[in-house]
């Protein structure tokens, strides 16, 4: 039971430093998105902030999904009849890695200087985390099938 609520409370702590980089990375993107052509050094180091950021949320990512593997597959979490709620959770962690994965293409598109989007468009993609990571944790706490 020890190694159990040790292994679940890394899991939450890393799954809520990963969200958490996942929420300010598309600021950046905002931000990036209204540097004006001539502020060079303005988005070299918004660019900068965004690799950085990006390595250390991919960094985070990869133990949170490490122990949420251990709890589903080494504790036996989310087995047998009556949980079709972590097959749901599941579904939506795959496209928290697409989201992810999106923002990396995002940034090196900014990198690239091929950015076709506007600021209020990276505004609206910044909602996206908040919303998966509302439903994984009401699929998680109440369990609904």
């Amino acid at each position: 039971m020890l190694w159990f609520n040790v292994v679940k409370s890394l899991h939450i702590v890393f799954v809520a430093s990963w969200f958490a980089g996942l929420f300010y990375l598309p600021r950046i993107f905002v931000n990036l998105a209204m540097v004006p052509p001539e502020s060079v050094a303005e988005r070299a180091r918004l660019l900068l902030m965004g690799r950085k950021l990006l390595r250390f949320t991919t960094v985070l990512a990869v133990p949170a999904l490490v122990l949420g593997l251990w709890l589903w597959l080494g504790f036996g979490v989310g087995r047998g009849p009556g949980n079709g709620w972590l097959h749901a959770k599941l579904a939506l962690v795959l496209v928290v890695i697409g989201y992810h994965h999106r923002c990396g293409v995002l940034l090196r598109r900014f990198e690239a200087g091929e950015n076709r989007r506007s600021h209020g468009w990276y505004r609206w993609f910044n909602e996206a985390p908040v919303l998966l990571l509302l439903a994984i944790v009401l699929l998680v706490v109440v369990r609904p099938f």
